[in-house]
């Protein structure tokens, strides 16, 4: 606790949060949860995507990432080029304004040092070297948490991401490949360390006994995929061979007489659960509405089994210890699906095969019982080792001697 003359620490998070991507929303809400735990002196702000939703989700004050509206949608006439221009400039100042009011910045997991998904350099990789180098230049601690990273191709946005994650004061990883692909990238990574993914930190939902018999409900999470940065090319021929070969495969389980749950991850995904549900149109199959991560994992602890494509959804069938299999359109998803003990089985999202898939999905449920207890094992294991990271953030960016060394800053209007 602050004294009298110890004025409470000043923390602000930072990220693509309120902007309607679960995973994203999930990791602020992990960290929030250490820092209401942990620091409840601490006065905690937010500088993000969708500052209306995280203050009236999270009931704290939110900042709005960009200073031009438009950031996300594609500049095709002279305003909106001048205006994205002018804006990457602005937020130059609105960054070093915001940066300076903080004793200490998170950025709460997220994989903001990866270009697994479309990204253009001039786009969140800027923003996030803004913030880790102004948090340098005002002393401000910047700590990434709980990131992921992976090799990026393009040579303008792997310069970012290095020179951000060298800036930063603090470095962790959601997997051993995203610290292995900043070294890479010739990051120092020595006193790096990994944990778990933050969305493991959340509470778990109770959920119902498996019904034992074949023919329980599935859960399939469904993404609008398009490959990644390096696929631009070829994204709308990735985007119809994923979107064919899931449909193939609920179509098959509605054959069979399963109940299907079909889960999204972002707004986005709607577009994809839309085309499912004409394609099959069958009673069998129904959309869920899912707000939250808590949402998910209340959703994938009802089911017998799950096949999920998202980061994230895998994350909450995982942790509520629901059989899972993966559409797989990252090595995260390879890594995640491999530390809790499910690493066969794994599917391509670039290459679905849904003849495959279903031979993959019955020899999944042949072993539910197994899986179960093995899921069971590595839970209490990731719970243990992210209350690890959080002592350790806690010795990295509040300890007792820096209470006696706090900056008086002048405030910015």
């Amino acid at each position: 606790m602050t004294s009298a003359h110890q004025p409470p620490p000043r923390v602000g998070v930072f990220g693509l949060l309120g902007s309607g991507n679960l995973g994203n929303d999930g990791s602020l809400e992990a960290v929030l949860g250490y820092l209401r735990a942990e620091h409840p002196e601490a006065v905690v702000d937010a500088l993000c995507g969708g500052p209306e939703v995280v203050a009236t989700r999270y009931g704290i004050p939110a900042t709005r990432l960009h200073w031009y509206r438009g950031e996300y949608r594609t500049a095709s006439r002279a305003a909106s080029i001048a205006g994205k221009g002018l804006g990457k400039l602005v937020d130059v100042f609105r960054t070093a304004a915001w940066v300076r009011r903080h004793d200490v910045v998170i950025v709460p997991g997220m994989g903001v040092l990866e270009a697994t998904l479309p990204l253009r350099p001039w786009g969140f990789p800027y923003s996030l070297f803004l913030l880790c180098a102004t948090g340098r230049l005002f002393r401000t601690k910047v700590a990434l948490v709980g990131v992921g990273a992976a090799a990026i191709g393009d040579r303008a946005t792997r310069a970012l991401m290095r020179r951000s994650a060298r800036l930063a004061a603090y470095r962790s990883y959601r997997d051993a490949q995203s610290r292995d692909a900043m070294r890479a990238m010739g990051v120092d990574t020595s006193r790096d360390e990994v944990y778990p993914d933050l969305a493991f930190a959340l509470p778990t939902p109770r959920r119902n006994a498996p019904s034992g018999t074949p023919g329980g409900l599935v859960c399939v999470g469904v993404m609008d995929f398009h490959g990644g940065n390096d696929d631009r090319a070829r994204a709308e021929e990735i985007h119809r061979r994923y979107l064919d070969g899931t449909t193939r495969f609920v179509r098959a389980l509605v054959e069979d007489g399963r109940p299907v749950r079909l889960l999204t991850g972002d707004g986005c995904d709607a577009s994809v659960v839309a085309e499912i549900l004409d394609a099959v149109d069958s009673p069998l199959v129904a959309a869920a509405e899912t707000a939250s991560l808590a949402d998910l994992m209340k959703e994938t602890a009802a089911a017998d089994t799950v096949v999920a494509t998202r980061y994230h959804n895998l994350i909450c069938a995982l942790k509520v210890g629901t059989p899972t299999l993966a559409l797989s359109y990252a090595a995260k998803s390879d890594a995640l699906m491999d530390r809790m003990g499910l690493g066969a089985y794994c599917h391509p999202a670039r290459e679905v095969d849904a003849d495959r898939l279903l031979e993959q999905f019955r020899a999944l449920e042949k072993r539910s019982t197994e899986l179960r207890q093995t899921l069971a094992e590595r839970n209490r294991l990731a719970a243990r080792q992210l209350r690890d990271q959080f002592t350790a953030l806690t010795a990295a960016l509040f300890p007792a001697n820096d209470h006696s060394q706090a900056r008086t800053r002048q405030e910015t209007p």
